[in-house]
């Protein structure tokens, strides 16, 4: 039996990898090549060097538009030992690891729209979408604005995406203003939709260092009858402000919100304030919308701030009781021949509680 000869010619295989996308393979002598179709650079194309080291070139090719590199990542199988010593952690731009990435897709908050939903698995390098998603992250976890100045963090940043450019504290900060504008103006678009009334809540809030905020918030209940709560304002209250200026405050914040004529009632939460100012606060309202009177506004007092109070005034009652029994916990703290001691006596009065003592955060009453 003849077996025909031209058989033995064989057919130049299929070139079957994505990376082949971005190169051309060319042919010199016995030499093949694999040439960059976006810089140009010459790497080898034989099929015994396989392909891992254009993958690599493609992810730091810094002349290519498009940085969908999903495809790519994904064909790398994944590492076994994942684990990475901090020891071995350092900052020079060696060859680096890849592993498979799983496409994922982040949103900041329920409310975002579609397209606003951040894409990793494909799209172009947008530099003001970058800059306000740092300023979103920033926000969001309460970092500091200078954490964009951090050496570490920017040599992470600088590893992801190389054309990124950074901006100075102030230019993170007008990001930031800007997120607050476009989150304001939603609100108040909401806020004219709402069919409904409004309840509005007056919080004043103290801390150590003897700075005052005021806190306006709008409750109330959406078209599928579940309620909501937005904050409007929350102001810082100078040395100079004093409780006959409360009323001029909140009306302000009223008015860049135009929500008089949707107030239903208002909830204060401090029992001390005088009832002036309430009838203060709803004669100007009524003053501007004339169809109301005062009598249509309620005015509550936070519940929670009552009982708040009503403690509040029998601890003042006990605190000569309770100071002595902080005191009484802290020596049998003080060390463990006391600690031993203490559990000796408590075992001999009967008490087998596993429990242990401890001291409470005066400032806190429910502790």
């Amino acid at each position: 039996m003849e077996i025909p000869n031209d058989s033995g010619a064989k057919k130049p295989k299929r070139l079957t990898s994505v990376v082949w996308n971005h190169f051309e393979r060319i042919r010199k002598a016995d030499i093949c090549y694999a040439v960059c179709v976006h810089c140009n650079k010459r790497l080898s194309g034989s099929s015994n060097s396989g392909t891992t080291h254009l993958r690599n070139h493609l992810i730091r090719c810094l002349k290519r538009s498009n940085f969908d590199v999903s495809q790519l990542l994904a064909a790398k199988r994944r590492k076994k030992d994942n684990t990475v010593s901090l020891a071995n952690i350092s900052f020079d731009e060696g060859p680096r690891k890849e592993e498979y990435v799983k496409p994922t897709f982040v949103k900041f908050e329920q409310e975002h729209k579609k397209d606003e939903m951040i894409n990793y698995v494909s799209g172009k390098f947008d530099q003001e979408r970058s800059q306000l998603d740092l300023a979103r992250m920033i926000i969001l976890h309460g970092y500091p604005v200078t954490v964009v100045e951090q050496v570490g963090f920017k040599v992470f940043v600088k590893n992801l995406q190389p054309l990124f450019e950074f901006l100075p504290n102030s230019g993170i900060e007008i990001s930031c203003l800007e997120i607050y504008r476009r989150e304001k103006e939603k609100v108040y678009e909401m806020i004219n939709k709402l069919c409904g009334r409004i309840n509005l809540s007056i919080e004043m809030w103290y801390s150590t260092e003897n700075s005052s905020y005021l806190c306006l918030s709008a409750h109330y209940i959406d078209e599928e009858w579940k309620m909501r709560k937005k904050i409007l304002n929350f102001l810082t209250l100078d040395s100079s402000y004093t409780e006959d200026l409360l009323p001029e405050v909140i009306i302000k914040c009223l008015d860049e919100w135009d929500i008089d004529c949707k107030l239903f009632a208002l909830t204060l939460d401090d029992c001390s304030v005088d009832d002036d100012i309430t009838l203060r606060i709803k004669e100007r309202v009524s003053e501007k919308r004339p169809f109301l009177s005062t009598r249509q506004i309620l005015d509550v007092r936070s519940a929670a701030h009552l009982i708040s109070s009503i403690v509040q005034d029998a601890m003042d009652a006990l605190h000569d009781v309770i100071q002595k029994i902080r005191e009484s916990i802290r020596y049998v703290k003080s060390s463990q021949e006391v600690q031993g001691k203490f559990n000796e006596i408590s075992q001999r009065a009967g008490i087998n509680s596993q429990k242990t003592l401890y001291l409470d955060f005066p400032l806190h009453w429910k502790s």
